[in-house]
This record gives structure tokens, C-alpha cells and sequence, in this order.
């Protein structure tokens, strides 16, 4: 996410760090690179402008001069105001229940399966919701909106009489009369898009809005459509009064000018955005985080709120105590593995650690290893899961085929294994590991 400006930003800054003293011109220079890292992304040249003047007007002032480290300071200053930028908080959805949301975008958008990680998210804060399939241009769309319910468990209000029919409001005032028997408290409708803007869909969307009274209008864009995310929005806006946009698409965005001016542009705040391809990857939009992320400081809060959210407290403290105890298995991996793949690719993960960026940026983190791992463990009974000693040569022959892999691949997977349990045990025994410093551990007896 955002890895071209986030090198662009670093080589900026470097030259900062280290000197003791800024003058006007070392900010300027710095300023000036940072334009550049700007306009390459993409983002809007107005919002470039602006930035940079709030920036600089800061930046050259007592607040730097007086400061024991200028370059961090003038970091510090240029992350408040992309905070700023980004539009200060996180804006959340509001509204009374039952709470009508209406998805609305060009066709392409991701707008249907946005529709559903919305629904998904709604459960997780335990709310009850109803999609509504109302994208009736395209026959596919209601196919789609109806497997994409049953996968994640929330109904689909639809009916194929209308489709390819100008009847969309007819079938949003018929799943709002409906709700009180379905129990459900909030409702997300699926809208049409078209392939650009046009006088149809906006009235479509208008008389929509009017039958549904709905307090959230979301529109959902590319991310990785750069400033055309922003004639989107802003085209959208003239039309309908948005309360919101959702990114789709960020985790792919290395260069991140949708992101950066979306919200200044159009006064809309970003409220979520789509990381990734699964329906659980749809994240609340934080603009300090973002802001953190673009800057190479990584993301821990997010990071923490992933492993809340896919880690069972109780399992994690269970394979805790094995490690202590030296007796983690195979199996106790394997667990852990499913859950590390929940959280989402392990660049994106590697790249919420603070520094981790710049540092293993020519490190090649491949997700296929983690699935060549599980897919090799998985091959095992439950008896050589729990105890990988008995697995000889024969017993390697089976797992190798079964997981479409070698022999040697299980030798090596064995192997680093039974390393990691020597050195669980020496941890646990307190004698600590030969050749590193001494590690707090348990006491050695006397």
C-alpha cells in the first residue's frame, strides 16, 4: 500500500535527520521533493498547493527553530497536516434504526461485493443486516449480490420479475415494508451503476433516496483509478448528497493519490476501505493510521485490532504455555498458520511494523510458502502432527505427494521445526540459547 510514496517521502526526510540546523532552503529543498512524491501519486494539484502551504508556513516558523530535532519536527508537522488532509478522525456510519445505506458507484467499482464486506462488518458490531439487491440493469449483479449473501449468512431481499426494468424504487419500498417481520436493523441496498455518470442513474438514485429516507449514502470507488476517483466523487456529489466514500481496492495502491484527495476535494469523508479480496477485508478508515503508513511508520494499532479479532484468546494462551513447556506440535502451527492467513497477506502485515517497510523492502515475502507449509502439515496424520518423530522415509514419500510437493521440501520443513524445539526448550529451561545474550527466563536449580 502506498509503497511508491512512501520511498519517495523516506529519500525526502533522510536528508532532514541528520542536520543539526534547518535553514529555509534545507526546507524548501525537502519540500520541493516532497511536491514531486505528490504529483507522481497522483493527487489533485489543488490539494498539493494547500498541503504544502500549511506545511511550509510550520515548518519555517519558531515551532522547528526552537526544536532539539528539526528534521523529526518537520516530519512530525508534515504527518499532523496529511492527517488533516486525510480529514482529521475516523467518521463511522450514524443514523436511528432500522439504518438504510445506499452503495452507489460506477459499474466496476466493486460495488456488490462491497455491499457484502459492508454486511459482514455490520455483524461483527452486532447489528442484524438485510442486502438488498437493487441493481437491476444487470442480471449477473443479483446473481452475484444472492451467492455472496449465503457465503457470509445475511439475507438477500430480490425479485427477478424486475430485473431489466426501471423499478428499482418499486423493490427498496417493498424490502423496507417487509423489515419488521425479517428482524433485521439495518439495511444496504446494492444500487445500478453505469459505466460514467449519466442524468438516468442520478435520478434513479434520487427518487431511491426519497423512498428509502436513508440516512447513509456510501459511494464506493477505485482507489487505484488515481484523480479520477475524484471527478467520480465529485460528479456523484453534484447529484446526491454523499455521506461517505469507500476506497476500494487500497492494499493495491502504491501510489496513493485517490486516498490523499478524495476527502479535501469533496468534503466527503473516507469512511472504509477495501485491503484486500476476501469479505472480511474491509477496514474503518483511520486517517492518522493512513497517514502513518504513507510515512513508512507502519500501523500497530491496526495490527493489534487483526489479531484481536482473529485470535482466539483462549488457543493463544493455550499455545503459549506449550511453547513455554517446549511441547508445541505440528498441529499447534498449523492452527496458528490458519489463523495468520486470516489477517491477511503477510506483506501487508510486515508492512503495519514500524521501519519494517524500508528495511525488508527487497525481501521477497511470498504467501505461496506459508500455503506450500500448510499444505505439507496438512498432508500428515494426526499422529505425525503430534509427534513429527515418527515420520521416516516412507511416511515423508506419502506427504510429499500429498501436498504436490518433495521429499526434500518435508526434510527441510521437519528440520526447522525441530530446531524451533530445541530452542523452545532451551528458553524453557532457563539456560538461554548458545551465542545470544542471556534471555529472562526461569531460573536454573542449583
Amino acid at each position: 500500500m502506498f509503497d511508491a510514496l512512501t520511498q519517495r517521502f523516506e529519500g525526502a526526510f533522510a536528508r532532514l535527520r541528520v542536520k543539526g540546523r534547518l535553514s529555509d532552503a534545507d526546507v524548501d529543498a525537502a519540500l520541493r521533493e516532497v511536491r514531486l512524491a505528490l504529483l507522481e501519486a497522483d493527487v489533485n494539484v489543488g490539494v498539493v498547493r494547500s498541503f504544502l502551504g500549511r506545511v511550509r508556513e510550520r515548518a519555517v516558523g519558531e515551532e522547528v527553530q526552537r526544536s532539539l530535532t528539526p528534521g523529526q519536527q518537520v516530519i512530525k508537522i508534515v504527518h499532523e497536516e496529511l492527517v488533516t488532509t486525510l480529514g482529521r478522525q475516523a467518521s463511522g456510519l450514524s443514523g436511528r434504526s432500522p439504518m438504510v445505506i445506499l452503495m452507489v458507484g460506477l459499474q466496476g467499482s466493486g460495488k456488490t461485493t462491497t455491499a457484502a464486506k459492508l454486511a459482514v462488518h455490520m455483524k461483527k458490531q452486532g447489528r442484524h443486516p438485510l442486502l438488498v439487491a437493487a441493481d437491476l440493469q444487470r442480471p449477473a449483479a443479483v446473481d452475484q449480490l444472492e451467492t455472496l449473501g449465503k457465503r457470509i449468512g445475511v439475507p438477500v431481499y430480490l425479485d427477478r420479475s424486475l430485473v431489466g426494468k426501471d423499478r428499482a424504487p418499486k423493490l427498496v419500498r417493498a424490502a423496507l415494508k417487509d423489515l419488521p417481520k425479517l428482524g433485521k436493523d439495518v439495511v444496504i441496498v446494492d444500487t445500478a451503476g453505469r459505466l460514467q455518470i449519466n442524468t438516468e442513474l442520478m435520478e434513479e438514485l434520487a427518487e431511491m433516496r426519497g423512498v428509502a429516507e436513508a440516512q447513509e449514502i456510501l459511494l464506493v470507488v477505485d482507489a487505484m483509478t488515481g484523480q479520477d476517483a475524484v471527478n467520480v466523487a465529485s460528479g456523484f456529489l453534484a447529484a446526491v448528497p454523499l455521506t461517505g466514500v469507500i476506497l476500494t481496492k487500497l492494499d493495491g495502491d502504491a501510489r496513493g493519490g485517490a486516498a490523499i484527495s478524495v476527502r479535501e476535494v469533496t468534503g466527503c469523508p473516507i469512511k472504509f476501505a477495501g485491503v484486500g479480496e476476501t469479505l472480511d477485508d474491509l477496514e474503518a478508515f483511520h486517517p492518522d493510521r493512513i497517514a502513518s503508513r504513507i510515512l513508512g511508520m507502519g500501523d500497530v494499532m491496526t495490527l493489534i485490532e487483526k489479531a484481536e479479532q482473529t485470535f482466539d484468546r483462549q488457543q493463544a494462551e493455550k499455545a503459549a504455555a506449550k511453547m513455554r513447556k517446549a511441547a508445541f506440535t505440528l498441529e499447534d502451527f498449523l492452527q496458528q498458520l490458519s489463523a495468520l492467513k486470516q489477517m491477511g497477506s503477510l506483506s501487508s502485515l510486515v508492512a503495519m511494523l514500524p521501519g519494517a517497510g524500508s528495511l525488508l523492502r527487497d525481501v521477497k515475502i511470498d504467501d505461496a510458502d506459508l500455503r506450500r507449509v500448510e499444505a505439507v502439515i496438512q498432508s500428515m496424520t494426526p499422529e505425525e502432527r503430534h509427534d513429527a518423530k515418527v515420520i521416516g522415509g516412507s511416511r515423508k514419500r506419502r506427504i510429499a505427494a500429498g501436498a504436490g510437493t518433495t521429499p526434500q521440501a518435508v526434510n527441510v520443513l521437519l528440520k526447522q521445526f525441530a530446531d524451533a524445539q530445541k530452542m523452545m526448550k532451551m528458553l524453557a529451561s532457563g539456560k538461554g540459547v548458545p551465542g545470544l545474550p542471556g534471555m529472562p527466563g526461569r531460573r536454573p536449580k542449583r
